[in-house]
């Protein structure tokens, strides 16, 4: 369904760090845009080849229109994770690399007996969630 998802930063060198930290638990590293005439001030993780005609990735950037980055309350990017061990690495890099937890790693068996997930907001205040399914017990 998506392609893309793009969230806004007022410091994308922090944010960088952040996402480097927390999207290489899930095994995703920074999409390669370096022949792209407009790549500057985007960065990227997930796939992204042929410039943009295979994409599925996060991006972050400064706003377009110069005002300052702001969060969509009710917004949030759920991403996938493959394992439990996944989830908790993401969780555990957030909180290392400036995100808050707004719910530690975990099943929530109110969703479905086995939605293994955390929640958490990356500097900016964006919120994320990271979910694994498949299993109800650990591994």
């Amino acid at each position: 369904m998506f392609t893309y998802v793009c969230l806004g930063t007022d410091d994308l060198a922090r944010a960088a760090r952040f996402y480097d930290a927390t999207m290489s638990t899930l095994g995703l590293q920074r999409c390669d845009t370096s022949d792209e005439p407009d790549g500057d001030g985007w960065i990227g993780w997930g796939t992204y080849e042929q410039h943009g005609a295979t994409e599925i990735a996060l991006w972050l950037c400064r706003p377009f229109d110069g005002r300052p980055a702001t969060v969509g309350n009710g917004t949030m990017v759920a991403l996938r994770a493959r394992s439990w061990a996944e989830v908790d690495a993401f969780h555990a890099a957030a909180l290392a690399h400036g995100g808050s937890s707004e719910g530690g790693p975990g099943l929530r068996p109110q969703y479905n007996a086995d939605f293994y997930a955390a929640y958490l907001r990356d500097p900016d205040g964006h919120k994320l969630a990271v979910v694994c399914r498949g299993q109800t017990v650990r591994s």
